[in-house]
């Protein structure tokens, strides 16, 4: 199943030995559209501290839950990395998070989820080609690029305002866009292959489409079989 990511905001997270916070935020990669971190509001246990939980440490979506079950303890992520919301996460950052829970560290050139289609953990590689000090420029707060405008080849035509993500492999296959009212304001669902490019100097989505295109397709639920 694809599962919606704006219904996960604000979902309980629960450690292995209790509650946590809840979910703030998703950050993907924008070259892969994989789902890297689920951004945790620990709220008043932490004083509102957010902190980033791996998929590794996550279990499947069920879509009926209104719970993230979490496979660390409280003190592990009490003691993790924190971030801030306001400051794009350094690549010397995420070698640090992966350092202290021990995930294979993640690099470019590498499978996303190392051998596997989905986050198990694997071995650390010898060598990580990606060990850049700066922010990593592919990695995307969900909740940002929702509410970007959507150009087709020949103009806007909407805005972002969803993301389906795939259950088992935490992939985005899927964005929900908006269509303007030239569209009547339907939601229309495009698959993330068609996106060419996102230009966050622009708050721009551009999609390998045409206005004519949106105009002629119907409007889908947020929730359809992977």
């Amino acid at each position: 199943m694809l599962h919606s990511i704006q219904q996960r905001y604000g979902e309980t997270l629960r450690a292995t030995d209790g509650e946590i916070g809840h979910v703030r935020d998703f950050y993907f990669d924008d070259t892969n559209w994989i789902v890297r971190y689920l951004v945790a509001d620990t709220g008043g246990w932490l004083s509102g501290r957010l902190v980033l939980i791996s998929p590794h440490a996550l279990g499947h979506l069920y879509p009926e839950g209104r719970v993230f079950l979490v496979n660390l303890t409280r003190q592990q992520i009490e003691d993790s990395p924190s971030i801030d919301e306001h400051k794009p996460v350094s690549r010397q950052h995420e070698e640090e998070y992966h350092q202290y829970y021990g995930y294979a560290y993640y690099a470019e050139s590498m499978p996303l989820w190392g051998l596997g289609g989905y986050p198990v953990l694997v071995p650390p590689p010898m060598e990580a080609d990606a060990k850049q000090p700066g922010a990593d420029s592919h990695l995307r707060s969900a909740r940002v690029v929702a509410g970007y405008n959507v150009e087709a080849s020949d103009g806007v035509v909407g805005e972002v305002v969803d993301f389906l993500i795939d259950a088992r492999t935490w992939a985005m296959r899927e964005i929900v866009v908006e269509c303007g009212h030239w569209y009547a304001g339907k939601k229309v669902v495009i698959s993330t292959e068609k996106v060419s490019r996102i230009g966050h100097d622009h708050s721009t989505v551009y999609v390998d489409s045409t206005k004519h295109a949106f105009a002629e397709a119907s409007e889908q639920p947020l929730s359809t079989p992977a």
